[in-house]
Order: structure tokens, then C-alpha cells, then sequence
């Protein structure tokens, strides 16, 4: 099963190549170097959902805290 992970944009590289576009982006406090190139049209403080290294979309806080929420629940049990 493949799992794609909510997380905030906090810093963002952009590049003259929009396909080499990257992001670094945290995770409940880890933070990992993101493509951004299928997001181009994301900003610092965006979410994002994350699968194996690609920023796939951008999504509202509010879907982020439910999504991430989830996660944690599913943690705990």
C-alpha cells in the first residue's frame, strides 16, 4: 500500500527549470527536500500531499489537520 503525506511548504528553491523546482517541507517536525515541480504554483506555508519525494498537490489546512489527525490516530492504536 502506498501512503501520500501531508506536510508544510517552509522553504522554497526555486529554480530557472521549473521541473527542477524543490521545497523543503515538514512533517509533524522532520523536514525533507521536496520536488515542487508538479506544484508550481505553490508558496511557503502551502500543504502539500507528498509521495516518494513529489509534492503531488496542494491542499487546505483544514484537510491537512483532519488528514494528519487520521495518521495519528492510526499511531496510537
Amino acid at each position: 500500500m502506498c501512503l501520500a503525506t501531508p506536510g508544510r511548504i517552509v522553504q522554497i528553491n526555486k529554480s530557472n527549470d521549473p521541473m527542477n523546482s524543490k521545497g523543503l517541507v515538514n512533517f509533524a517536525g522532520i523536514s525533507r527536500e521536496i520536488s515542487l515541480a508538479y506544484v508550481p504554483e505553490a508558496q511557503v506555508g502551502d500543504y502539500v500531499i507528498v509521495h516518494a519525494g513529489l509534492a503531488l498537490s496542494l491542499l487546505d489546512e483544514h484537510e491537512a489537520r483532519e488528514s494528519l489527525s487520521a495518521i495519528q490516530q492510526l499511531q496510537t492504536k
